[in-house]
């Protein structure tokens, strides 16, 4: 499961632990309200996949509940409290990361009903149309869109909305979403998975298209491969799931399908971006 200048250079295990595959276990750190990619009741995507693997790997799956916003990493995974993290981009910094299991990107959306067909920030349009975005905090600018609209100075009519919401509201997400469906804004530019599960969901029906990346869009990726993370001396755990990547490709596949997950066909050069630039922790 953002976004571009997020540091995670202190991502460091402190905890030694035994080796899962001989605990009989797997344990993995996941949030605990953060369709569609997990939840405390196990309906995310994440959590079908985790459970996938791990009965495919005989392993019992337990789950440590924390909110994925600053220092989840730090918290949970390279505390010892879990095993693997599930949804992080592929060469993620701190830790092991496996081959991918999808590819998605940012998409525009917008009511169905509004035909607007936006696929590039440089449409002209998009200077006088409300545009809706993610943001990490009231001061937050860090998540990709808001460089890419800001560094074309379209700044007046951003409406910043947070990925994080409050700790008591559920789904703080799909707020930007709904803000398409009440006309609150006219665009939003939104990771795929968020936006394909809840456009699924929508009482407004919404159009989702890829973002199409510009010359200024060189540096800054809205395509991202997403693994699973491990610690870095967790070589042998990696190269097990991995195995169990390739062995369900199909199965997950369908998985991330039924949850509405964007798959655009990404150049392979895009994997290698942090965390932070995917979905803002």
């Amino acid at each position: 499961m953002s976004l571009v200048t997020k540091s995670f250079g202190l991502l460091l295990g402190s905890l030694a632990i035994m080796p899962v595959l001989s605990a009989q276990s797997l344990r993995v750190c996941a949030d605990p309200g953060n369709l569609p990619y997990s939840d405390v009741q196990k309906q995310g995507f994440e959590n079908r996949i985790a459970a996938l693997i791990a009965r495919d790997l005989n392993e019992e799956l337990h789950y440590f509940w924390f909110p994925q916003r600053d220092n989840f990493f730090r918290k949970t995974i390279n505390q010892g409290l879990c095993d693997v993290v599930m949804g992080v981009p592929v060469g993620m910094k701190g830790l092991e990361t496996t081959r991918s299991y999808y590819r998605s990107s940012y998409v525009f959306v917008t009511r169905k009903d509004q035909d607007l067909r936006i696929s590039s920030f440089d449409d002209p349009r998009l200077r006088s149309l409300k545009i809706g975005v993610h943001v990490l905090s009231e001061q937050g600018d860090s998540l990709p869109p808001v460089y890419a609209l800001t560094s074309r100075g379209i700044t007046k009519n951003l409406v910043g909305i947070s990925i994080f919401g409050n700790l008591n509201e559920k789904d703080p997400s799909t707020d930007l979403l709904k803000a398409v469906a009440d006309k609150q804004v006219d665009v939003a530019v939104v990771w795929g998975p968020l936006a394909g599960y809840f456009a699924q969901h929508s009482p407004v029906p919404l159009s989702l298209t890829p973002v199409v990346e510009g010359p200024r869009e060189q540096s800054l990726p809205f395509h991202f491969e997403i693994a699973i993370g491990v610690r870095r001396d967790e070589t042998a755990l990696r190269d097990a799931l991995d195995a169990e990547l390739e062995r369900r490709r199909g199965e997950i596949a369908k998985i991330l399908q039924s949850y509405g997950v964007p798959q655009p066909n990404i150049p392979s050069s895009s994997s290698d971006i942090r965390k932070s630039e995917v979905c803002g922790y």
